[in-house]
């Protein structure tokens, strides 16, 4: 008979999201989330949106997704848990004279009725939640039988995985916590969506910047993870780590010199739900 005081004590979610609230609300993550908008563009086309469709933008950041989802002419909610960034997409959905409807809401309980819309979407966003599980039956919930669910992921072997997992290295995340690069896999995304048909198109999306000293400056400043692990080392970590991520991005810059070119793979993700959640 096991001793059960060798078990493995459950994680504390809750006490993960309140510290990963803290990261996403540090820096500036719309700094780096407004170059991104290429991916929910394309996502957008992925999932066959059409015009006047209901969409919920999940974990939506400064609203990329949102933003690409009204450009097609959708009826448009845009949430996330951070204010300060739905503020950021409300600025950039006003210059743009796009109608989107802004809401605070918890990726892990969306505050919407069982399939009140016909598209979910989430861009590196709903990969990050404590509680994956919950948080993709929650998207399955408030998605219409009938409907798709889009994502994008970042995959495990790419470069923001691999960053990930360096920074893992330095800060190791608590005991029995899911990477969130497992919704970069194929296997993890047909348990998150059981009873579903799943198409998982691998894309790259190129980082660009003028070098890698300049990529880390404004990575360090404005990307939560990143400077909430900058703050939480001494100066002598702090060091180790700056250098080591600045040999990942030396591995992987495709630049040749001309300003720093940085692939990072992810999944174009789509999900064709069951009649039933």
């Amino acid at each position: 008979m096991s001793d059960p005081s060798s078990a493995t004590p459950a994680p504390d979610l809750a006490g993960l999201k309140t510290r990963q609230m803290a990261a996403w609300s540090s820096g500036d993550y719309a700094i780096i989330g407004t170059t991104l908008q290429i991916v929910g563009e394309s996502l957008c086309g992925a999932v066959d949106l059409r015009g006047g469709e209901r969409v919920l933008d999940v974990a939506s950041g400064n609203g990329n997704a949102s933003l690409a989802a009204a450009r097609r002419f959708a009826e448009v909610t845009s949430t996330d848990y951070v204010p300060a960034l739905l503020e950021r997409g409300r600025a950039r959905a006003e210059a743009n004279r796009l109608p989107i409807t802004f809401k605070v809401a918890d990726a892990e309980a969306l505050p919407f009725e069982d399939g009140a819309f016909d598209v979910v979407l989430s861009t590196f966003g709903v990969m990050f939640t404590p509680d994956q599980d919950r948080a993709a039956a929650e998207m399955r919930r408030v998605c219409r039988p009938g409907g798709r669910i889009g994502l994008a992921n970042w995959t495990p072997a790419g470069f923001v995985g691999q960053l990930f997992k360096l920074l893992g290295g330095f800060l190791p995340p608590p005991a029995g916590v899911r990477s969130p690069a497992l919704w970069g896999t194929e296997e993890r995304l047909r348990q998150l969506f059981p009873n579903a048909t799943v198409t998982a198109t691998p894309r790259h999306f190129q980082f660009r910047y003028r070098s890698p000293t300049h990529w880390l400056e404004v990575f360090r400043g404005y990307y939560g993870p990143v400077h909430k692990a900058f703050q939480a080392l001494d100066p002598e970590a702090q060091g180790r780590l700056e250098q080591e991520i600045l040999a990942l991005l030396g591995r992987c810059d495709r630049g040749g010199g001309a300003g720093l070119v940085v692939p990072s793979e992810y999944l174009e993700v789509v999900v064709r739900p069951g009649a039933t959640h």
